[in-house]
């Protein structure tokens, strides 16, 4: 049977609208998908907003954006290098002295994961060992997902395992550097992130339907549900809705709620120049060469004939969310996603199969720089 899938009037997009469903079929339950380009903006919603029933997802729903949040953690960073409040070279431990963090790791280190400090939510080693950190996986996190967790309490949980590297030598991504880009950015505004965050990129944008959670448990409506899978004590496989928990154990690493309209203003806004100075958008758009990524986004090429895509993308428990666009703001690419997850990530090969197909999708005819 096929799934329910609208796209917005006036627009015939068959390509984008086949890619949608292929994400469908690969077992996802729903996609929202938001594209602005020279022919205009084009929305489409596939699959059901909740399992069981039929309804698609709402064409502009809310969801948990993940990593994304990463993105806009770093622009406030740099928009307050870019108020003389940091330095984006200075030691982090000039800032935050409680800690006792190694004088060598920076600001910059922080944003581009080469602080080499441990990552809280775990760490997979090349040798296939793997380092422990919080319960975010798994029945230990289902029954604990309305606990809240003090950042300060994260980044000591990662403080006490070893380095992964030293500072500046080696690339790793690790959430623990954006919880403390968090408290870096309470202790010299003496606000919390989400007031500054209101301030500096939500109120300026107009992000009406952008929301820093904090521990607020509630995903505001409409939005689609987000499902989790694990297996119980008695070895039965269970099912469970977590569009309700707290993020507070992601934090500033994830833990941010958007729509793909406001997702879409806010990459815009940020690759053509409305949040940072064209000097810091510059550093913020320099990458490392092992990964791409540069602070808090990577840059990367968007398949054969491509070109280049500012991207940062993220899941979080069920949700998922997308955000890509090209340099010049001229064509973007936003989406939300809502499956049901589990520990075994086994909807990440079929996702990254129908991920390639969507960019070339929509950026297929760009030309490469």
């Amino acid at each position: 049977m096929s799934l329910p899938l609208t796209a917005a009037a006036g627009q015939n997009r068959p390509e984008l609208q086949k890619v949608m469903q292929e994400i469908v079929d690969s077992g996802f339950a729903g996609v929202q998908m938001r594209v602005n380009d020279e022919r205009g903006e084009w929305v489409g919603t596939a699959g059901v907003s909740k399992l069981g029933e039929s309804a698609k997802p709402p064409t502009n729903g809310r969801v948990r954006i993940g990593s994304n949040t990463k993105t806009f953690t770093a622009t406030l960073v740099l928009q307050l290098v870019a108020e003389d409040r940091i330095d984006l070279d200075a030691p982090v431990a000039d800032y935050l002295p409680g800690f006792d963090l190694d004088s060598r790791i920076t600001v910059r280190m922080l944003l581009q994961h080469t602080s080499g400090i441990f990552n809280f939510t775990g760490e997979y080693y090349e040798d296939g060992t793997v380092g422990p950190g919080i319960d975010w996986q798994g029945q230990a996190w289902v029954d604990n997902r309305f606990k809240t967790y003090q950042p300060e309490a994260l980044v000591r949980l990662a403080l006490s395992k070893p380095a992964r590297f030293e500072p500046g030598t080696d690339w790793s991504y690790s959430n623990t550097n954006y919880v403390l880009a968090r408290l870096l950015i309470e202790k010299v505004t003496g606000r919390p992130i989400a007031e500054v965050t209101q301030r500096l990129i939500l109120d300026p944008l107009d992000l009406r339907d952008t929301v820093v959670p904090g521990t607020q448990t509630d995903l505001p409506e409409p939005h689609a549900h987000a499902y989790y899978r694990y297996e119980d004590e008695d070895g039965q496989q269970q099912t469970v809705d977590v569009s309700r928990q707290n993020p507070s154990w992601i934090s500033a690493g994830g833990d941010m709620i958007s729509t793909t309209h406001d997702l879409h203003t806010f990459i815009t806004a940020l690759v053509t120049g409305k949040l940072l100075p064209a000097p810091l958008l510059a550093e913020m758009l320099k990458t490392h060469p092992k990964a791409g990524y540069g602070l808090g986004v990577m840059v990367q090429d968007a398949g054969p004939d491509g070109g280049t895509v500012i991207t940062h993308n993220g899941g979080i428990a069920g949700h998922a969310a997308l955000m890509y666009s090209t340099p010049d703001g001229r064509t973007t690419l936003t989406a939300a996603l809502n499956y049901v997850d589990d520990t075994e990530m086994s909807l990440a090969e079929p996702f990254q199969n129908a991920l390639q197909a969507l960019l070339k999708a929509v950026f297929g005819e760009q030309t490469a720089d």
